[in-house]
């Protein structure tokens, strides 16, 4: 395992191997999140915020702050109405597929981290194939590739591969894999990759700091620009999230929409997702719950990324319950994950290696959709049409 990074390492600072990205904008995401006061907002600030056709940045971090929540019913009804305006009843289904879960990263809330004592695996491309083809079984066509964090396992050849395979069963192919230079995303692009979704875990670099302990995770502004890197080699679209609960989750939720709101105004034509993870008990440590975050609040978050960027993909994991997601998917979230299984090998039954954390929802594709269209929504299991 590559450790040569570890917690001696600066972790703002770039290693010499790793693509520099000149770019303002973590500066600007980085200021913002510091000068972030969230008591100075008041009900009026709120009120004045519901008003605005197209919201501020401003204007977002009051829909973020406590004096939001008395209005959440008013966020959720303006949310909605974004939501069916700019995406009508549609609501797109995809699974992630694990192909391997080695890494090389020491993060101290991760099943995955090294150091973690957990049965390892590394899917073959036939095995590949065959978690493909059970997925495709089910009607779905979009798929998350994902694998742990360790370019030594799970090279850039190796997901390219995957990516070139998913190509055959599937029209949308998304990554979450750890940060790569631009090249090598211009390299999976050409294997069939659509989008890269990078989450940024805490934008609080102290805490940031303190939590990743080594592997090259640790270099903060590395992991910031992956994004940008992959607009750069060619994808479609880019995802951001943070770990709601790692740190103080307002100021981390701000500096998400931040992100991918600066991002777009310099590239237009991408397409823009969040995630809204929160922390899940892990193997070993069933005590990482979701710190000081509970539903109304990150339903409060969700409203405000749809209400603050109307345009973008929302997705909700299958870390939430059940009866949360089918709320908040009749709301504001336009994706959503079914048949989910987060173990090496576990759509075609092969059991290979230990998932990464605990979801709560394991409903199958058929139970989600039967949801779905019970509450008058449209289950579409791909929008894209390739000619």
């Amino acid at each position: 395992m590559n450790m040569k990074i570890d917690q001696h390492t600066d972790p703002m600072a770039y290693q010499p191997d790793m693509e520099i990205t000149s770019s303002a904008i973590m500066e600007q995401v980085l200021a913002a999140r510091a000068a972030y006061d969230e008591t100075v907002y008041t009900a009026d600030d709120v009120k004045q915020a519901l008003l605005q056709e197209h919201l501020t940045p401003e204007a977002f971090a009051a829909l973020l702050a406590p004096a939001a929540a008395p209005f959440l019913e008013q966020l959720a009804q303006r949310a909605q109405a974004e939501t069916r305006k700019h995406f009508g009843n549609a609501v797109n289904l995809f699974t992630p597929l694990y192909i391997a879960n080695y890494c090389e990263n020491h993060c101290i809330y991760c099943g995955f981290n090294c150091y973690n004592n957990i049965k390892r695996a590394k899917l073959t491309a036939a095995e590949i194939e065959t978690e493909m083809q059970a997925i495709a079984a089910q009607g779905l066509e979009e798929i998350l590739i994902l694998t742990g964090e360790s370019p030594t396992m799970s090279d850039v050849h190796y997901i390219g591969a995957a990516c070139r395979l998913a190509r055959k069963y599937f029209r949308v192919v998304g990554l979450e894999v750890y940060p790569m230079d631009s090249s090598d995303y211009a390299y999976l692009h050409q294997c069939g990759a659509d989008f890269v979704t990078v989450f940024q875990e805490t934008y609080a670099p102290d805490k940031y700091g303190q939590l990743h302990l080594g592997g090259r995770k640790r270099i903060f502004p590395y992991r910031f620009n992956a994004q940008e890197r992959a607009l750069q080699g060619g994808m479609r679209g880019v995802g951001f999230a943070a770990l709601l609960g790692l740190d103080d989750f307002r100021r981390d939720a701000l500096a998400t929409g931040l992100h991918a709101y600066l991002l777009q105004r310099k590239y237009p034509q991408a397409e823009i997702a969040f995630s809204c993870p929160r922390l899940r008990p892990i193997i070993n440590n069933e005590q990482i719950n979701p710190k000081d975050i509970h539903e109304r609040q990150l339903l409060q978050i969700i409203c405000a990324y749809r209400i603050f960027m109307p345009f973008a993909s929302l997705t909700i994991s299958s870390r939430e319950c059940a009866r949360f997601r089918d709320n908040v998917v009749g709301l504001a979230a336009t994706k959503i994950s079914a048949g989910v299984e987060v173990g090496i090998g576990g759509h075609s039954q092969q059991s290979k290696g230990d998932e990464q954390f605990l979801i709560d929802d394991s409903r199958t594709v058929r139970e989600i959709c039967a949801m779905l269209t019970n509450r008058g929504l449209q289950p579409v299991m791909s929008d894209y049409v390739y000619v």
